[in-house]
């Protein structure tokens, strides 16, 4: 997401979700030098995790008070990228609501924001190959640590309660191990 987003050394980033994938999107974001990084998340533990990685502002609105609060600290301008990291209608819409005119926004394409304002999109699935061999190593040297975002751990006869725990929000990720556990 950070890099379809085209985050940017310097930039100002906003990464609209808490799960894994925005956790990491916080990483990533950091990683490319985003000189400011504004995390949405309603969750305390989420937002302390978020914080670890690199984000320099929480904001725990949703919808229109989550672009109000963004608006207000950037001036009224709005975020050099957003990255959505949700996939629902209101996170979407907030992603390209924060986005500065000519930003960047990585996600699904309201036609009509994208036309009047002129807001970029760029998506697709990651190509993790590409990025493994620099991520292991930060990885290795303890430059990272994204393994934090797996806070549930189970085995294969618990299955159901790993998703139940993602489904209801108290896991981020779940872990599934192989053997005893």
């Amino acid at each position: 997401a950070a890099v379809s987003g085209n985050v940017t050394p310097r930039s100002t980033v906003a990464v609209v979700g808490d799960g894994a994938v925005g956790l990491c999107a916080v990483i990533a974001a950091k990683r490319l030098g985003a000189a400011r990084i504004i995390a949405l998340s309603r969750n305390p533990a989420r937002q302390a995790l978020a914080r670890e990685f690199g984000a320099t502002d929480i904001v725990a609105e949703r919808g229109d008070e989550a672009t109000t609060a963004i608006l207000a600290m950037t001036d009224g301008v709005g975020v050099d990228s957003a990255l959505e990291c949700v996939g629902t209608g209101e996170s979407m819409n907030t992603a390209f609501a924060i986005a500065r005119p000519g930003s960047v926004v990585g996600a699904i394409v309201p036609i009509e924001t994208v036309i009047f304002r002129n807001v970029g999109l760029r998506g697709g699935v990651a190509p993790v190959r590409r990025y493994l061999p620099e991520l292991l190593e930060d990885v290795l040297s303890g430059d990272i640590n994204p393994g934090r975002v797996f806070d549930f751990e189970t085995d294969l006869d618990h299955v159901a309660d790993a998703y139940a725990a993602m489904d209801e929000r108290r896991a981020i990720k779940s872990l599934v191990r192989v053997g005893a556990i």
